[in-house]
């Protein structure tokens, strides 16, 4: 093989591999210029009027966890359970100094990890918080933990479902 035959065989290799690692690329989840106070509202407004809980995820665009949890979160078959008992709230943390008002509010302790989660029920009630940073270590953990979680605190649930919380 000549070395230019050799250099185009690499150059379309390298090319094909592209949209494998586009899909890998960060999504953008958080929104820096939120109002997270107003979203929270609205949704809790939404949330009553469907008979949902909330999910307050709170984390940055920069956290590898946080793109891993939202990946899990928008596919089957959470993505369906997502929908259909829950209103998402992503709330941006900065870099740990942003909305950490809203996180101490809802018991959410961020120096313990990103993403961190808090449910609320559709009248604002805290109903869980992961105060130990459950999926802080979201990139080793198994899909399933999402859909077990959301199972767990979707509307309708027991308290004997939520391991008597």
């Amino acid at each position: 093989m000549t070395p230019k035959s050799r250099a185009v065989l690499t150059l379309l290799a390298a090319l094909s591999a592209l949209p494998a690692f586009a899909q890998f690329a960060p999504r953008h989840i958080y929104d820096e210029n939120a109002d997270a106070k107003a979203e929270i509202r609205d949704a809790l407004a939404t949330a009553a009027r469907e008979h949902k809980h909330v999910i307050l995820d709170f984390g940055g665009n920069w956290c590898g966890d946080c793109q891993v949890l939202d990946i899990y979160f928008h596919r089957a078959p959470n993505d369906q359970l997502l929908s259909s008992s829950y209103i998402l709230v992503d709330i941006d943390i900065g870099r740990m100094d942003k909305n950490v008002d809203i996180a101490d509010k809802y018991d959410v302790p961020l120096k313990r990890g990103v993403p961190a989660l808090a449910v609320l029920d559709e009248h604002g009630r805290l109903l869980y918080s992961q105060k130990t940073g459950e999926f802080e270590d979201m990139r080793h953990m198994d899909p399933n933990s999402v859909t077990t979680f959301l199972q767990q605190w979707k509307p309708g649930g027991t308290a004997a479902d939520k391991g008597g919380q």
